[in-house]
């Protein structure tokens, strides 16, 4: 199952990077020099030289490729997530700590306990 993850991912980044450069080799539109001088608003919607040439039909596959090799690298890491321990996200989130209260002045020594509020306030003399 890892090893088919990997080809999967392999031939993911394959297909981005020949996808950029076959984006970035392409000319736009409005690149021709007619198109500075207003020419470009002439054309049909895909251009003068027709729907599609091999640079965009060469784009559009390695862009099936790519999104095809993402859904199937979602599928394979949902199988193993789950796989592992049989349930979703939330029933695998660890169960929260128990907090332990803080130990008294008793319990550690050579620790003077602080007097009690009470007894602060009573041995205060009255302002009024």
């Amino acid at each position: 199952m890892q090893v088919m993850m990997n080809l999967v991912l392999l031939l993911q980044l394959v297909t981005a990077i020949v996808m950029i450069g076959l984006v970035l080799m392409q000319h736009g539109k409005g690149a021709d020099m007619g198109a500075a001088f207003g020419g470009g608003s002439s054309g049909s919607l895909f251009g003068a030289t027709g729907s599609a040439n091999f640079l965009s039909r060469s784009t559009a596959v390695a862009a099936t490729l790519f999104f095809v090799c993402t859904l199937a690298l979602a599928y394979f890491g949902n199988l193993r997530a789950a796989g592992s321990t049989g349930g979703s996200i939330l029933d695998r989130a660890a169960a929260p700590a128990v907090v332990a209260s803080a130990p008294s002045a008793a319990q550690i020594p050579g620790l003077v306990a602080a007097p009690a509020a009470s007894a602060v306030a009573a041995s205060a003399p009255a302002s009024r």
